[in-house]
């Protein structure tokens, strides 16, 4: 009976798997997610206010950093040279948009680059606003967008 999970072996062992035999393809993804603020949260960051410092700035450039080192926090990630990684954050009414996008040219997908990186930047801005907003929800994360050609 063939295996239908790509990461576990014949023996049920999870593994790496391996992509030497898939051609090089450019690859590109992008995620979402959003973090509920308090109306007093928005305003600080809107004004610079926060104590940490700027908010927005630490939170993108955190995901970046995170999109960079996927392959050291989750298990069975691929290392792979990452040529383009943006994450910007949208300040809303209620909270913070966060999105990544990744680009490469290799033999696996980067959809967990994104998601890292998406990941983290809302942690970011969770760490910088704990002080002052103690109902914060993140929420909605989610792959939008995996192509390769």
């Amino acid at each position: 009976m063939a295996n239908k999970f790509s990461h576990i072996d014949d023996k049920g062992k999870a593994n790496m798997v391996d992509v030497g035999d898939k051609p090089i393809q450019k690859r590109t993804a992008k995620a979402s997610g959003f973090i509920s603020l308090n109306k007093e949260t928005v305003g600080l960051i809107t004004e610079n206010n926060m104590k940490k410092g700027d908010v927005l700035t630490v939170a993108e450039i955190a995901g970046i950093q995170a999109a960079k080192r996927t392959y050291e926090l989750i298990p069975l990630c691929h290392t792979v040279m990452l040529t383009k990684v943006a994450v910007t954050c949208h300040l809303q009414a209620d909270g913070v948009k966060v999105v990544s996008e990744v680009k490469c040219s290799v033999e696996t997908g980067v959809e967990m680059e994104a998601l890292t990186a998406v990941n983290v930047a809302l942690l970011t801005i969770y760490d910088m606003c704990k002080a002052v907003d103690k109902e914060m929800v993140m929420s909605d994360i989610k792959l939008d967008l995996k192509t390769k050609e």
